[in-house]
């Protein structure tokens, strides 16, 4: 990372109930939160350091004064497949561009959904061993799941890159989005191998994520824009009403869409 580690801030916006229409919803409320239009909690502080004078990225996106943060400096990146619809709507409120971050879930042998862990584009692993050891799963099982998940990883980079190559992250401000959080062992496996792109910043944005989780997403990277932790938390999409698959065809769509703009 390119500046000296502080600790890192985490603005959460105070509701009753946290619902969102879909993840296009919550995407434009994260990006108006990222903007500082949301309920006069800016991040900008977070964004525009002493090397850009403290002019805010809204003021420097709308007047494009080179003395602000040029637009090429933040980059936001979404964990398909839900993550790309959410990042979508930051990128196109910040007018940044967008690109995938891939990690995969290492799920369970009697049990799909369970993540032991999680492996990302790069090959960074993250494995919750205590669950592993308590579950007495074999580490073979574990390794023929990771093997699997890295061959799941390079078909979807072939199928949304379409040859493309990534965008570089070096010395970037990396913001990185999923539509919610419900162990964090993906968003963690991300957060590790996205800083091996040595950005100067790593900001995450999500939705919604249990309470007892943030401590860690907290320790992993700069900045945490949170909407919500809802208690009692049940499952990501009990906070959408509409939660829909999203179809590997969508993703290439908005990535298309997104690069024919920069």
């Amino acid at each position: 990372m390119g500046a000296p580690y502080t600790t890192p801030k985490i603005y959460r916006a105070c509701r009753t109930m946290t619902q969102f229409q879909n993840r296009r919803d919550a995407g434009q409320q994260l990006g108006a939160k990222i903007l500082g239009d949301h309920k006069g909690l800016p991040l900008r502080d977070a964004i525009v350091t002493g090397d850009h004078k403290g002019l805010p990225l809204r003021d420097a996106i709308v007047t494009g004064d080179r003395k602000g943060l040029p637009l090429r400096d933040v980059i936001v990146l979404g964990i398909p497949r839900g993550g790309v619809v959410v990042a979508a709507e930051i990128a196109r409120v910040l007018h940044a561009p967008l690109d995938v971050f891939i990690v995969r879930k290492i799920r369970a042998p009697f049990n799909k959904e369970l993540a032991l862990g999680a492996v990302a584009s790069d090959g960074t692993v993250f494995l919750d061993q205590a669950l592993i050891h308590q579950l007495h799963i074999p580490q073979k099982l574990v390794e023929l799941e990771c093997e699997n998940q890295k061959l799941e990883i390079q078909r979807r980079l072939q199928l949304y890159r379409r040859n493309k190559t990534s965008l570089a992250l070096d010395n970037k401000i990396a913001i990185l989005v999923d539509d919610g959080i419900a162990t964090g062992a993906t968003t963690i496996a991300a957060l590790r191998a996205l800083k091996h792109s040595r950005p100067a910043r790593v900001i995450l944005a999500v939705p919604v994520a249990p309470r007892q989780v943030v401590k860690d997403l907290r320790a992993e990277c700069d900045e945490l824009v949170l909407l919500d932790t809802p208690e009692p938390f049940v499952a990501v999409g009990h906070f959408y009403e509409d939660f829909e698959q999203i179809m590997d065809s969508e993703v290439v769509e908005l990535l298309e869409r997104a690069r024919d703009q920069f």
